[in-house]
């Protein structure tokens, strides 16, 4: 790209300024290619604090932030029940689209979404997956270039404190999309369709829920088949009582909340103590979290397990795995840590590359509405074979793409 001074600028309306743009927000910032000119919400704090800090325009409706002429493309990062509708009124604006994970709650809603970025002739990507990270890109290259043989499993495995954290009343209904299924299996889902060409052919899967301080599913666990015959695992556990970054010798109890808080928080949400909303609230842009969470990071910090979890690659003559700042590579000439390719940096960098490309230098979407829309069914299969308790046969998946 050219520098910042001569580079086109696109110009992006975020809708939702709640704790997922509280997680990207940094990332535009860094990015001199993006001008942040619009949000939309219905909390007036965040819109103030939105407008004071960036200068932008603020809505109180998507409908108002899609009028603006200004406004190039659209952030859709609201909750997971409104994807579908605010991604479909942005593209009947003429507005480009970025969705957040899941990218609908049914495969009738994501199938609209793609229809409506057909006709009006719009980009959309459905985007906040693990895949679009370093790690993943360089083990696929790894993958694809054949110096391990062919690929003969995947196996991802997640604990992580993740009902742990603050949540709204629709994050607590599987209706609408909430548990660990809907908002994290697409991290897992995704990466491994991405590493394993794309077409999973069978999901047989389960759902946990046992804590009776959150109405929602926090445990998953599925064996999935690709057409080619190759096996995937993937397990999210998100109560927090054990986490997988204590399995690397770098991370220790590194965590949102040490155990003692996590421990707290349970018993907060058993005995109906805890203040949900002022904690989310926290969390979002101006709150008082916002910093410590979001914004902590520097620039070549090591990798963690996080939403995602450990992931292991194994080909014919080897396996592939995440190194502190890299991967390492297990083969019969021994271990190798090498680097990553473009150098690392987070996975949502990542998404805002693939749009800028995507809309300002007309590059091919590799995260496309069907991309999306196969991984939204391997969620889906995930908890109706648990429902079922037999295997459930997909028709939805598409190819990866050939582009790294």
């Amino acid at each position: 790209m050219d520098s910042p001074s001569t580079t086109r600028k696109l110009k992006l309306g975020i809708v939702g300024i709640g704790v997922g743009a509280s997680e990207i927000l940094p990332q535009m910032e860094q990015i001199p290619e993006f001008q942040l000119v619009a949000a939309a919400d219905v909390n007036p704090r965040v819109l103030q604090t939105f407008r004071q800090r960036y200068g932008a325009k603020t809505y109180d409706s998507i409908e108002k932030l899609c009028n603006d002429p200004a406004v190039e493309a659209v952030w859709v990062s609201t909750p997971n029940k409104f994807h579908a509708a605010h991604s479909i009124i942005a593209a009947n604006h003429g507005k480009h689209v970025v969705v957040e994970k899941p990218m609908a709650v049914t495969l009738a809603e994501a199938e609209q979404m793609i229809e409506a970025s057909i006709k009006n002739k719009i980009k959309l990507l459905c985007g906040h997956t693990q895949s679009f990270g370093s790690h993943i890109r360089t083990m696929r290259r790894i993958i694809r270039s054949g110096e391990l043989g062919r690929l003969c499993a995947l196996h991802v495995w997640a604990y992580t404190d993740w009902m742990l954290r603050p949540r709204t009343a629709e994050e607590l209904d599987i209706t609408q999309g909430g548990g660990v299924p809907y908002r994290q299996g697409p991290h897992q889902i995704d990466t491994l369709r991405l590493l394993g060409g794309g077409m999973v052919r069978s999901v047989r899967g389960t759902i946990g829920q046992w804590f009776k301080g959150r109405p929602i599913p926090g445990y998953y666990s599925a064996f999935i088949e690709f057409e080619d015959g190759t096996p995937a695992t993937l397990m999210h556990n998100g109560y927090g009582y054990f986490l997988a970054s204590e399995l690397v010798p770098w991370g220790g109890q590194n965590s949102r909340y040490s155990e003692i808080e996590r421990a707290a928080i349970r018993k907060s949400l058993l005995d109906g103590s805890r203040d949900e909303n002022a904690d989310k609230d926290d969390m979002r842009i101006g709150g008082s979290k916002e910093r410590e969470v979001f914004r902590r990071g520097a620039p070549g910090k090591p990798w963690l397990p996080n939403d995602l979890g450990i992931l292991v690659a194994t080909c014919e003559r080897g396996d592939i795995r995440q190194s502190q700042y890299g991967l390492y590579v297990h083969s019969d000439e021994g271990t190798k840590d090498i680097p990553l390719v473009g150098g690392g940096g987070p996975s949502r960098r990542g998404e805002l590359i693939e749009l800028y490309e995507a809309v300002v230098l007309d590059k091919p979407i590799r995260h496309t509405g069907p991309w999306g829309l196969a991984t939204l069914e391997v969620c889906l299969a995930i908890m109706q074979s648990a429902k079922e308790r037999k295997e459930v046969m997909l028709s939805h998946q598409v190819p990866a793409p050939e582009a790294d």
